[in-house]
């Protein structure tokens, strides 16, 4: 080969990257990949998938309701009896999350006491949502046996969703 001439395919004058190029561009997919990770929220993702269901039922129920101009019922685990109001499908819950609220877990603040939620996860097995958007006042309960998660819909509709962390022991929004 004659001198100064390139063999075919090698990159010419300013073709290649440098060491520092190619740390500066892996450091930047590093903190990409740690931020993707802080969208995820920490424990169970069992509970967590619930958590998010909980929120969709309930959004799809308001949006049911007001599409038929009538009442539609959330229910727990049993569908609407036959003839009802062709409600939603029961919410479905995955192995390890059951209903209540574990003895060890106070009540989120401001609730009052509902022990009959707090043992077997509801106060009512189902909630009614109108297209006015209103509902009938509930709280559902489900845990994993150390975190939990409440469901608390008042009257006019206003959803909210709390977890407890057992490791911080509070009630945060969800």
């Amino acid at each position: 080969m004659a001198r100064g001439a390139r063999a075919p395919g090698s990159p010419g004058p300013g073709g290649g990257h440098s060491l520092v190029e190619l740390l500066v561009v892996l450091a930047i997919l590093g903190v990409l990949a740690g931020l993707g990770g802080l969208g995820r929220p920490p424990g169970n993702p069992a509970l967590a998938a619930v958590q998010g269901e909980l929120r969709a039922s309930v959004e799809q129920a308001f949006h049911l309701a007001r599409a038929r101009g009538r009442p539609v019922r959330l229910a727990l685990a049993a569908p609407a009896p036959e003839g009802g109001d062709g409600g939603l499908p029961p919410l479905n819950l995955p192995r390890g999350v059951r209903w209540g609220l574990p003895p060890e877990v106070p009540l989120p603040p401001g609730m009052k006491d509902t022990l009959r939620a707090q043992v077997t996860g509801a106060a009512h097995a189902c909630i009614t949502v109108t297209p006015w958007r209103t509902a009938t006042a509930n709280a559902w309960f489900l845990t994993d046996g150390r975190d939990a998660v409440c469901l608390r819909l008042e009257g006019h509709g206003r959803l909210t969703l709390l977890r407890w962390r057992h490791r911080p022991g509070r009630w945060e929004r969800a």
